[in-house]
């Protein structure tokens, strides 16, 4: 048991934030068999597909990242500055890291650690182009899902917060958290003792691809930080109503409303001419009329362009289901 106690500043510097480069991490994690429960599978079999095709090598990362591992290390992922920052705002910090930070982590002692250590400069942008090219392949298509949902937690946790404080903020967070008196405890399968905070408060990071564990660090380096999987993360995945393609209709037309529901996934020109029974031509036509109105956007997977939903997208079908 892992307990965490609050002053009243610590109080008042709790805060929330989404990282991106956290939600790297843990796909990363995910892909190599973290996700027991099998939530992710669907985006793993695509995502697998295209790393295999890109030829992706992601040794560097996963060997910083094994499965089980008690810990991951703090440089690679550390605790945001912001509410809301982009992976490349993520990836200067992993790049600027201090060699002296790399040296420090004795008790990080994955065969990756060793590797950055010998040449911190050229082994942390590799590590950042490396990230980033996962990115855009594995996780870009998909983050505009993955945020609305990260976001919608955050709007419902200050909520709770607004109503009724910091009880019954942690209340029904996560059900291996227990508020009492001023601590939180925190049932850790590997770490245990108690922690104060000393002023700097709790950073909580609702991560899509954390489930159904939770992370901890409290690391004096950094702000200490709880990543909790967020409530609904199970309909992560799921298509939408039917109602929601027919409400769309009325507005968008029956073609681009079909196409919109359609892409629960990123999918190609042809997938959707396949599974819509619309023509080639005619997908093409009505993509480039939905991404123009900011509804649909293109990624490159090798010799093929995936499209998506936007943030605004996910907001509107999500809505329109309702």
């Amino acid at each position: 048991m892992l307990e965490i106690e609050f002053s009243a500043e610590d109080v008042a510097r709790t805060r929330f934030a989404i990282s991106p480069l956290w939600e790297v991490v843990a796909a990363v994690r995910v892909l190599s068999g973290a996700d027991e429960q099998t939530l992710h599978r669907r985006w793993a079999a695509r995502v697998r597909d295209r790393i295999a095709a890109a030829r992706l090598d992601l040794t560097p990362l996963t060997s910083l990242v094994p499965v089980p591992a008690p810990s991951i290390p703090g440089f690679l992922c550390p605790p945001p500055s912001t509410s809301g920052p982009t992976l490349a705002v993520e990836l200067a910090a992993l790049r600027a890291t201090p060699p002296e930070r790399l040296r420090a982590s004795a008790a990080e002692a994955q065969p990756g650690v060793d590797a950055l250590r010998a040449d911190p400069e050229r082994a942390l942008g590799r590590l950042a182009d490396l990230i980033a090219a996962f990115w855009e392949l594995a996780m870009a298509p998909y983050w505009p899902r993955i945020q609305t949902h990260l976001e919608a937690d955050i709007q419902y946790r200050a909520r709770r917060f607004a109503g009724g404080g910091t009880r019954t903020l942690f209340e029904d967070l996560e059900p291996r958290l227990a508020w009492n008196a001023g601590t939180l405890s925190v049932r850790h399968r590997f770490v245990h003792g108690v922690r104060k905070l000393d002023g700097r408060g709790l950073l909580l990071v609702p991560s899509a691809f954390v489930w159904p564990r939770i992370f901890s660090t409290t690391d004096p380096l950094y702000q200490p930080t709880l990543r909790y999987p967020p409530r609904g993360i199970g309909t992560l995945w799921e298509a939408p109503p039917e109602s929601a393609s027919q409400a769309l209709s009325g507005v968008l037309g029956r073609s681009r409303a079909h196409l919109l529901a359609e892409l629960t996934a990123p999918a190609s020109t042809t997938e959707l001419a396949g599974r819509t029974g619309l023509t080639p031509g005619g997908v093409s036509q009505h993509l480039g009329a939905l991404r123009a109105a900011g509804l649909v956007s293109a990624h490159r997977a090798g010799r093929s362009v995936l499209y998506a939903r936007t943030r605004v997208a996910e907001e509107l079908v999500a809505g329109a289901g309702r």
